[in-house]
């Protein structure tokens, strides 16, 4: 995922441009984003056919006479339970922020570098896609041994709430780069550790199921979020969505407080 907004605008830029004097060009409209994203599709097939080894332990069957949960009553596990730590860990994947809606580039930061919406819209996602893989490849796991899952996400959440409240805070270029570069690296520090310990807190023969519930609510939630961040741009100002969405990211650190002992993996 990190890789995307870097090779999309990429395959956008080369199909704009002949590779031959005088030659078609390659995308024919708009066919390059498309053939760029079906290779890399096949080049992460081949790669999981060669690298990527099956996860589940096929020794560790449910029991005969034992209940296994529905997807229903995992979440209702989920919101009357929010206590325990698979929950918890729900709740801040679920908190997860996509990137602001194009329609609040137009905030003054934005307006104030003299591009074009187009033009803000590759710009910075080049921009955001390069920090990601480079906090995701060279950062992220020597983090992880070094301040472990619990630790790294809270630290990825402040980043990330700081990253976001400081673009409509930005006065010039320089410290707008700062603010946008704080989102993939607290992006890059917090998911990919809440979804570990995920993986620690639930029990082996759940964890497709909890790991699925994750998503789904991620998804489903991000739906009304969007609607909220719009109405609060269309009738409060162009920098409401920014400072709402820094609350609620900061209100979820507290939800990682005491997982530092999930931290080791269960036996």
């Amino acid at each position: 995922m990190a890789l995307g907004p870097v090779l999309g605008s990429f395959a956008i830029t080369l199909g704009t441009r002949d590779l031959i004097a005088g030659s078609r060009k390659l995308a024919d409209g708009y066919a390059a984003p498309g053939i760029l994203a079906a290779a890399l599709c096949l080049l992460n097939m081949v790669f999981v056919a060669l690298y990527l080894k099956e996860s589940r332990d096929f020794s560790e069957q449910h029991q005969t006479g034992e209940i296994r949960p529905t997807s229903g009553e995992a979440i209702w596990r989920v919101v009357s339970h929010a206590n325990e730590p698979a929950s918890r860990l729900i709740w801040i994947y679920a908190d997860r922020y996509r990137r602001l809606s194009g329609k609040f580039f137009s905030a003054r930061p934005f307006s104030e570098c003299a591009l074009s919406s187009n033009e803000q819209t590759s710009v910075i996602s080049s921009y955001v896609g390069a920090i990601s893989v480079f906090a995701r490849v060279l950062l992220l796991g020597r983090a992880v041994d070094r301040l472990g899952e619990a630790n790294l996400s809270r630290l990825g959440l402040i980043l990330l709430a700081a990253g976001v409240v400081g673009m409509p805070l930005s006065r010039n270029l320089p410290m707008l780069a700062i603010a946008v570069a704080m989102i993939p690296l607290g992006t890059a520090f917090t998911f990919p550790c809440v979804t570990a310990l995920l993986s620690r807190v639930t029990k082996a023969r759940e964890r497709g199921l909890y790991m699925g519930l994750q998503q789904t609510l991620w998804r489903h939630l991000s739906h009304h979020r969007t609607t909220l961040l719009r109405w609060t741009f269309d009738h409060i100002g162009v920098s409401a969505p920014y400072f709402f969405s820094s609350a609620f990211i900061l209100a979820t650190v507290s939800l990682g407080f005491g997982l530092d002992k999930y931290a080791r993996p269960s036996r």
